[in-house]
């Protein structure tokens, strides 16, 4: 449960909010201090699920074959066999667009090292790598999972973004989607809140409220 100061300033994020005619995101943009972001041990790179989830549409894609492949359908919104895989291969331009337009790839662990020799140069520098699927896991579960997904990647910049809703969903939901980023985040800094500059909270096109 997020505390009263963090969930205070969603709401105020949510109404000071202009109007607009579309369904805007709400955005957690952090700012870090006293990291050396050119050594990529210091560099953060999360996958973290969200309790109240994202309030959005999550793209995702599956490697797979098989029964896997057949149930990955009822819930993906494409799977790609390795003949597909291998088409992708021998089409950089449409393997970029692919990359673009989905947030998340997941694949059989089979087919991790094909999908390194042949999209590796593409997903790899977009943090698109897929999850791997283990012959155990359930796709379906996985999917499932992965739609209420966001990913916190700084790279090298101090300041970068993640998504933590949308303004339509409460903010009660969105604060305990806060409160789990910054946990996650705090725990993989060197020296926790301590390397946090500032945090702030605010919708598409709405003025940002201070959460940390």
């Amino acid at each position: 449960m997020a505390d009263q100061d963090l969930e205070t300033a969603v709401s105020r994020a949510l109404e000071e909010a202009p109007p607009r005619n579309f369904r805007e995101t709400v955005d957690l943009a952090i700012n870090l201090r006293d990291l050396d972001l050119n050594d990529p041990s210091n560099r953060i790179d999360e996958s973290i699920v969200l309790p109240g989830g994202t309030g959005q549409e999550t793209t995702i894609v599956v490697f797979a074959e098989g029964e896997t492949a057949v149930r990955a359908r009822e819930v993906a919104d494409e799977v790609f066999d390795a003949d597909d895989l291998e088409d992708l291969g021998d089409d950089e331009d449409q393997a970029k667009d692919l990359a673009d337009e989905v947030d998340f790839f997941v694949a059989e662990a089979s087919l991790m090292q094909d999908i390194g020799r042949l999209l590796g140069t593409v997903l790899g520098p977009r943090g698109k790598m897929p999850t791997p699927l283990q012959p155990d896991d359930d796709v379906v579960e996985t999917v499932e999972r992965m739609k209420n997904t966001v990913q916190l990647r700084s790279r090298d910049r101090r300041t970068f973004h993640t998504r933590v809703g949308a303004e339509d969903m409460n903010a009660e939901e969105i604060a305990d989607n806060i409160d789990v980023i910054l946990r996650r985040l705090h725990g993989s800094l060197e020296k926790g809140p301590l390397n946090v500059d500032s945090v702030y909270v605010k919708t598409t096109m709405g003025p940002a409220e201070r959460v940390a």
